[in-house]
């Protein structure tokens, strides 16, 4: 995230604990993947407090001074890394498939969110190769920070895909809450690059951990129940 090891650790603590609150009040299987994103996002901004302080084994320079320096080449680069490329491709567009649930299977909709799933899966699985197969590191970039992986970052195509997997899946959610949380994470992911294009990726992730709080309403939405009729939250 941008500022600190303080910011993340305070933004991961927050998160993460209203993560845990938000799947111990998921009422069906199936929605345990989307569920679990806040408590995922938010143990993500935990570990980018590690990079920060340089707990990777890479020695940590004070914040004052100049960019572009090498925080840490260890363990935490690694996590973050694990956590922000092969796994949140995978979970969100697998997540938002599961929560349709089997009535809207043979739907156009649930057919688009197969597809865009299985978009996800290979994304996944790419990018577990390069994150298996290269050096990452992270540099401090003035006050955020920019991971390196190996010689280049992942290849454009694979960045479409994984926009496709996150954003895409979201807007594809059978919930307006989940199509709200896609245009929050759309917009974080203009923001962004806008603003902060050499660090990205971690920048974005860190807005989408706050817009990942919409989850904590999505799962005491009503569900439908027997015949059609309607389940409130806590029945």
């Amino acid at each position: 995230m941008c500022w600190s090891a303080e910011a993340d650790l305070v933004a991961g603590t927050v998160v993460g604990g209203l993560g845990v609150w938000c799947l111990a009040r998921v009422r069906r299987a199936r929605d345990v993947p989307l569920a679990a994103l806040p408590l995922v996002l938010g143990v993500h901004q935990l570990i980018e407090a590690a990079v920060w302080s340089g707990a990777g084994g890479g020695g940590a320079a004070g914040h004052g001074e100049s960019a572009d320096r090498v925080v840490s080449a260890g363990w935490a680069p690694v996590a973050w890394a694990v956590i922000a490329l092969p796994l949140l491709p995978a979970l969100v567009s697998l997540g938002v498939w599961c929560s349709a649930g089997p009535a809207g299977l043979g739907t156009a909709a649930q057919r688009w969110r197969a597809v865009v799933a299985l978009v996800g899966v290979t994304v996944s699985g790419c990018l577990a190769v390069v994150v298996a197969s290269h050096p990452i590191t992270a540099e401090a970039h003035g006050h955020t920070l920019r991971y390196a992986i190996g010689a280049a970052g992942p290849a454009g195509i694979l960045q479409v895909g994984y926009l496709i997997a996150t954003v895409g899946a979201l807007l594809l959610g059978g919930d307006r809450l989940l199509r709200l949380l896609g245009v929050l994470v759309g917009l974080g992911a203009v923001l962004c690059l806008a603003l902060y294009r050499l660090a990205f990726v971690s920048t974005w992730c860190a807005l989408s951990a706050l817009a990942a709080l919409v989850l904590l309403r999505w799962v005491r939405r009503p569900l439908p129940g027997p015949g059609g009729t309607v389940r409130p939250a806590g029945s």
